[in-house]
């Protein structure tokens, strides 16, 4: 009698989770797309109506970047988590799915790591946050490599009133920084046998290909925003694109934030950076904002329906 109401409280206290990352992720996307102090939805919504956004052509290939997008991340999860328990196509397209409407509503999307490791049992969890830490890892060194060299070009091409002094100081003081979180972050990984025991099971070959995925993926998006510019007629050139957009990726992602404000972010980084080339704020705002519906709400939505059947005994 106990044990069947225990187990009744443990059924109930899931679905209560389950429910209010559920309802939370929701409202709160819903808040955003209503309730925008720098861009009213019907505002945004005309400008859509007027680029011409919504026909065919130019919506199969939104759509198919942002498959190609998530289809990437998958495949660079199941080659991870396969490391502790063989793992499908399908089983990481939902345990990806499922982590980011998690992620929406918790601080740098924290929420991802803890939804990935309750796929898996118990004996599991600590290599899952190691695995999942590495292609994070990885995905911010694509980030870094194309965002730190994208902005230097930017600043010393643009008419920029910049002071490159205070600008290296930040920068070496930010560098001195993460040095100092990254060693704590490591001899605490270390003491709990966490990175030390698991990352060296990928060999070279693996880590090359967690790599290249990373870059990949990096690659797709940013260049969905590229081909977003171009649909808003943005008359400029490619490689000042290219730098602006890695500059404002770099930039947004340094910053600890809600990734459901990450639109927001973005879009207030966006504004700035892309006003150095004439680029003006609606055209900017409504782009980030579309960046973020096909790329986080869509995917939330239907991670949404994998966190209400999500049974916490589940393995892959």
């Amino acid at each position: 009698m106990n044990y069947s109401l225990t187990h009744k409280s443990k059924q109930f206290f899931w679905l209560l989770i389950k429910l209010s990352i559920v309802f939370g992720c929701a409202y709160f996307i819903w808040l955003r797309l209503t309730s925008n102090n720098q861009l009213n939805f019907s505002v945004f919504y005309r400008n859509l109506i007027k680029n011409n956004v919504f026909s065919i052509k130019n919506l199969l290939v939104l759509l198919f970047l942002s498959f190609l997008n998530w289809f990437l991340e998958i495949t660079k999860w199941q080659s991870l988590a396969s490391f502790c328990f063989k793992t499908s196509k399908k089983s990481a397209a939902i345990q990806s799915f499922s982590s980011l409407t998690t992620s929406l509503i918790t601080p740098n999307r924290i929420g991802e790591y803890g939804t990935k490791a309750f796929y898996f049992k118990k004996t599991l969890r600590k290599q899952i946050l190691s695995l999942n830490l590495i292609g994070n890892l990885y995905q911010l060194l694509a980030t870094l490599f194309f965002g730190v060299s994208g902005l230097f070009y930017f600043i010393n091409n643009q008419n920029i009133n910049f002071d490159l002094h205070t600008f290296y100081y930040y920068l070496i003081l930010c560098l001195i920084l993460s040095l100092i979180l990254f060693l704590i972050w490591k001899n605490l990984l270390s003491k709990k046998n966490l990175f030390k025991n698991y990352a060296i099971k990928l060999n070279k070959n693996e880590h090359f290909k967690i790599a290249t995925l990373s870059f990949l993926k990096y690659l797709v998006f940013s260049h969905q925003f590229y081909f977003l510019l171009f649909i808003f007629n943005v008359n400029i050139s490619y490689i000042d694109a290219f730098t602006a957009i890695s500059s404002m990726y770099l930039i947004s992602s340094i910053i600890p934030m809600l990734s459901l404000f990450d639109a927001v972010l973005k879009g207030t980084v966006a504004v700035f950076i892309f006003s150095f080339l004439n680029v003006n704020a609606l055209t900017v705002l409504s782009i980030t904002t579309l960046m973020w519906i096909l790329n986080f709400v869509i995917p939330a939505i239907i991670g949404s329906y994998f966190v209400l059947t999500f049974k916490p005994k589940q393995i892959t």
